[in-house]
């Protein structure tokens, strides 16, 4: 039997030290709802995490971009709807004016609401979405995805020929009426055209969004997987370890009166 060394009494030191930096961590992690409050829980995880945390937080943005340029095309295609209107009307006119039992007086009225048609197209090309030009011709790369890829939409310009040539047109006349006639159906053909290639852009933004939808959401679960903490499994782990935390100090007190028994020896 010794007395100035206490050997029990270091061990159960010891090991209440450990129990009660476990019993500290599963706290940690209990209150925080994350496996990680240290990178040294998992080094490894935690940079797989945090490029995985990255990711998702490029891809919402991606998503963003993408409902920004649906949107847009949505935009574009309601102005070309009315401009549909009005050419389908201009023609209308065309015709109206070719009627041989009109007089001049007549045509001059077709030709005041013809050009009032006419302006209303030329007015809508200079239409903007959030400052930027609805109808340029210049191509707009829409980013689609979190490293930066991007999808080509090229312009729709109302400042065409097809387009011009018939809002530059009048119905005066019955030969000027033969003319705008002509020049409309083929401003008609490029807006159909304009507003299928709109269409099938807007599909394939639609099946992009959706993508990225189902992207983020594996991405979740993936940073999931690694970060958060599993409150049924880390919830026992703490019993566990209030448990023998309050048995370490129980031996610990104990262990600190085994000297004292040699006080017997001397009496």
């Amino acid at each position: 039997m010794v007395i100035n060394s206490n050997l029990q009494s270091q061990i159960s030191a010891n090991n209440l030290e450990a129990t009660q930096a476990r019993l500290a961590k599963s706290l940690g992690r209990l209150s925080s709802g994350s496996k990680l409050t240290a990178p040294s829980d998992d080094a490894g995880g935690l940079a797989v995490a945090t490029r995985l945390d990255a990711q998702s937080k490029r891809t919402d943005a991606a998503s963003n971009n993408v409902s920004g340029a649906v949107s847009f095309t949505q935009t574009q295609d309601g102005y070309l709807q009315n401009i549909s209107k009005a050419l389908n009307r201009m023609s209308e006119l065309s015709m109206l004016a070719q009627d041989v039992t009109k007089t001049d007086a007549d045509r001059a009225n077709y030709n005041a609401e013809f050009t009032q048609m006419a302006s209303y197209v030329t007015t809508a090309a200079n239409k903007d979405f959030n400052g930027v030009s609805l109808f340029s011709p210049n191509v707009m790369a829409v980013t689609i995805d979190s490293e930066g890829g991007t999808f080509p939409m090229n312009g729709t310009d109302l400042s065409v020929a097809a387009y011009t040539n018939a809002t530059g047109s009048n119905v005066a006349t019955t030969t000027a009426a033969i003319a705008a006639l002509t020049n409309i159906k083929i401003a008609i053909d490029q807006l159909s055209t304009n507003r299928a290639t709109i269409g099938s852009y807007q599909a394939r933004l639609n099946y992009t969004s959706d993508q990225l939808t189902v992207s983020k959401q594996n991405l979740t679960a993936a940073t999931s997987q690694i970060e958060d903490v599993d409150i049924a499994n880390e919830s026992t782990e703490f019993a566990k370890q209030n448990i023998l935390n309050q048995s370490g100090t129980a031996m610990l007190a104990q262990a600190n009166q085994l000297p004292q028994s040699g006080l017997k020896l001397l009496q």
